[in-house]
C-alpha cells in the first residue's frame, strides 16, 4: 500500500498548477506594489492638467 502511494503521481499536476498560480499571484502583487505609487502620481498629474485646462 505504501509503495503504491509513493509511485502514484496523479496529484503532481495539481500541485504544479497551484505552485504556478501562487507564484503568478506573488509576482503580480509585487509589481502592483512597485508601480502603485507611480500610477497614483501620474493620475494626480493628469487630474491637475484637466482641472487647469477646464478653468481657462
Amino acid at each position: 500500500m505504501l509503495l503504491k502511494f509513493i509511485k502514484d503521481t496523479s496529484g503532481a499536476t495539481a500541485i504544479e498548477y497551484s505552485f504556478v498560480a501562487a507564484m503568478t499571484g506573488i509576482i503580480a502583487i509585487g509589481a502592483i506594489s512597485l508601480l502603485g505609487s507611480d500610477v497614483g502620481s501620474l493620475h494626480d498629474g493628469v487630474a491637475e492638467q484637466v482641472v487647469s485646462a477646464t478653468r481657462n
